[in-house]
């Protein structure tokens, strides 16, 4: 037997520092995680600021960053960090992707020094957290046409509005809100606290229940003029962040994959059905064989966008194109993978069915698969078929 991963040879397209990387992270979420995220799932709570400490001091929070107390690892390395995260639950990727690769990168990308100062030590170290506000209730694939506004008043600024399925929300110590102004979309960064600002977390989901989700409403909420984010106007100071997040993502997927598949694979072995193991039916190996490739081609595919990734030379399209692929072949796995457990593969007892609903939320998040596929058609064609 050989596993999943040895298939593709895929240990030898990593550098030793990456693999020892990678098996520190696993080790940590076997645990710190593992033994604990199912009754997290279920009872829908998360010690977040006892994980944020935790992957602090692992080193994991901003890890792509540079200065600031973050640790300047490679794309390759971040990105089998967030495999080995969603390998244990989606929600604790989406912690870690929402903590540095959108609230910390904007600070990092588009923040004044003070800001940087401030704010980017105390969440790499996991000692503060931090959320990122640009979804709204209505406006979620068209973010352009948010409603929540930021007007001048003298020397500050005042923000109204809401936004929605915010992870981090509640727990957070600081918010990265985006609005409209006179001078068009502008980043602001909102300290938990502040008059008018107020967190009200989403309740009954199904789905990423091992994530705190929450909604930012901004009613009068007075900001001076520091609080601006320099470096960023217009849309592409938050779509930036959100290619960030979405290459963790390429990578987050296929370790659901990975998870759902080393489960199946151990089950189908041990499983009697009609005094044989199930793993010696030839449509359970079929099952098998097909998601072990599957899995594998989006495991090089991620390998090679880090490649890209780590040269400059990736782009929003390349990046489309391994969410597109890695979160919608990930989540076909988690439900055949489903099957061959059978009745077991809906409990908790298993992490499948934790996995496939989770991965229902990957899919919508970070843009939706539609999208995805109409930023491909866009690239291929040169005719856009959205605003």
């Amino acid at each position: 037997m050989i596993t999943p991963t040895a298939l593709f040879a895929f240990d030898t397209l990593l550098t030793e520092e990456e693999r020892e990387i990678r098996n520190t992270v696993r080790r940590v979420c076997d645990r710190e995680i593992r033994p604990h995220v199912a009754e997290w799932f279920e009872t829908g709570e998360l010690p977040a600021r006892e994980l944020a400490r935790t992957l602090g001091s692992l080193g994991v929070l901003g890890m792509h960053l540079e200065g600031y107390g973050c640790a300047g690892m490679g794309a390759v390395s971040y990105g089998l960090a967030c495999l080995e995260l969603e390998a244990a639950d989606s929600g604790l990727r989406s912690l870690v992707s929402v903590q540095g690769s959108l609230a910390m990168y904007a600070i990092w990308k588009y923040g004044s020094e003070e800001q940087k100062q401030e704010w980017l030590p105390a969440m790499a170290a996991g000692e503060g957290i931090g959320c990122f506000g640009l979804t709204e209730p209505d406006f979620g694939s068209d973010p352009a046409g948010m409603r929540t506004t930021a007007k001048r008043e003298g020397g500050d600024w005042v923000l109204n509005g809401t936004k929605m399925w915010i992870t981090n929300g509640s727990v957070s110590d600081v918010a990265v809100v985006w609005a409209r102004t006179d001078e068009g979309v502008r980043g602001f960064l909102v300290p938990a606290g502040t008059p008018g600002f107020t967190v009200n977390d989403v309740k009954h989901k199904i789905s990423l229940r091992a994530s705190v989700t929450s909604e930012l409403v901004l009613d009068g909420v007075r900001l001076p003029d520091a609080a601006l984010l320099p470096g960023a106007r217009g849309l592409s100071g938050p779509l930036g962040c959100l290619n960030e997040a979405r290459f963790g993502i390429v990578f987050g997927a296929m370790g659901a994959a990975l998870d759902c598949l080393e489960t199946a694979i151990a089950y189908a072995g041990d499983r009697e059905v009609f005094a044989r193991p199930l793993a010696s039916y030839q449509l359970t190996q079929e099952k098998l064989a097909d998601m072990a490739l599957e899995l594998g081609k989006g495991l090089l595919l991620a390998v090679h966008l880090g490649r890209l990734k780590e040269a400059g030379t990736i782009t929003p399209e390349q990046v489309s194109a391994g969410k597109l692929n890695n979160v919608r072949e990930a989540l076909e796995i988690a439900r055949k993978c489903r099957t061959l457990l059978g009745a077991s593969g809906i409990t908790l007892e298993y992490p499948v069915i934790r996995h496939a609903v989770n991965l229902e939320s990957v899919l919508t998040y970070e843009g939706t698969s539609e999208i995805h596929s109409l930023v491909l058609g866009k690239a291929l064609t040169g005719i856009a078929a959205f605003h």
